[in-house]
């Protein structure tokens, strides 16, 4: 507690004031002070004895009756604001109630339009069914009308027929009757009918053995010439091979001599490499003798001594540089 009250505040402190403002330091708030006591908006100063104006009680006595009118205005406007609230009330009501009275109204009417609509579609199925239904019974009619023209035509053709075949049943009847074998035109009917049958089955069976030699025989043929074609393929196919085979081993040989080629090129390049990296690292260590010092760098560190080199070489040329020069001055 000493401690405290001996050492003073340096920061401000987070209390608000009556106005609102943040508490400052007393340093930070002298200023406020003395600019609130030139100020008339917030203070009332009252009039010194030497100045004419109105006195305290004066401005007491004005101060009361704008506080009486203002009260008088605040109670008005309560008492307007009280009758507006019940008109509101009630006009609020009225609004809800007029609200009720059309949400009943649009359920009835949105209900009586979805019972029109279903009704409507069921109205609209009920009449595609009888159309499909009425189609149905034309393509029905027109198609028994045809039968019955066919059937028509097809009466008037046999009628005809057998008016043209009378003649052959009186034949017919006369064979039956000359004949001991036969009993009735029926019998001689079905046996008719019966060598008729086997001639077409003995035609069809013929047919279909012939059918059945040809189509060996194409088989044959297609095998042969399938067997001829394998052949022929095989034999290109061999031939080209063989192309391919000596293609191949001539450009083996050329590759080969290319390779041949390439390897005493790459052998040549290598010894020159090595010529060039012993040169170098001749030089390096000319240079380094020349400077009495001992070579720093590998000989495989090349990319060192090259700079290393070129340092040197620019160094020497800048002295041939000036000796050129000072020769030059010399002479004239």
């Amino acid at each position: 507690m000493i401690l405290c009250q001996i050492m003073p505040r340096r920061a401000p402190t987070g209390k608000l004031d009556v106005i609102g403002k943040l508490e400052l330091s007393p340093e930070k708030a002298c200023g406020f002070y003395l600019e609130s006591k030139q100020q008339d908006k917030y203070f009332l100063k009252p009039q010194q004895w030497d100045n004419v104006g109105d006195s305290i009680e004066l401005i007491s006595i004005k101060n009361e009756r704008e506080y009486l009118a203002m009260t008088k205005l605040q109670r008005e406007m309560m008492e307007s604001a009280q009758r507006q609230k019940i008109l509101n009330a009630h006009r609020i009501e009225e609004m809800y109630k007029t609200q009720k009275d059309l949400r009943e109204k649009f359920i009835n009417i949105n209900q009586f339009i979805q019972e029109c609509e279903t009704k409507r579609n069921k109205a609209e199925k009920k009449v595609q069914m009888q159309l499909k239904l009425q189609q149905d019974l034309k393509d029905k009619i027109n198609k028994f009308q045809n039968d019955i023209a066919e059937l028509t035509d097809f009466r008037d053709n046999l009628s005809v027929i057998v008016k043209e075949f009378e003649p052959y049943e009186t034949v017919i009847e006369e064979v039956v009757a000359k004949s001991g074998i036969l009993k009735s035109v029926k019998e001689c009917m079905d046996r008719c009918d019966a060598l008729m049958l086997a001639q077409t089955e003995i035609a069809e069976l013929e047919q279909e053995k012939i059918k059945s030699i040809e189509d060996m025989r194409q088989k044959m043929v297609k095998a042969t010439n399938d067997a001829e074609l394998t052949i022929l393929g095989l034999t290109t196919h061999l031939t080209e091979l063989e192309r391919a085979y000596n293609d191949a081993r001539s450009e083996s040989f050329k590759w080969e001599k290319l390779m041949a080629t390439t390897k005493d090129c790459i052998a040549e390049n290598e010894l020159t490499c090595d010529r060039v990296m012993d040169a170098i690292q001749n030089m390096y260590k000319i240079l380094c003798k020349r400077n009495e010092i001992d070579p720093e760098y590998k000989r495989e560190d090349i990319e060192s001594i090259l700079d290393f080199i070129k340092d040197e070489v620019e160094i020497l040329q800048t002295v041939v540089k000036i000796c050129h020069q000072k020769l030059e001055k010399k002479k004239v």
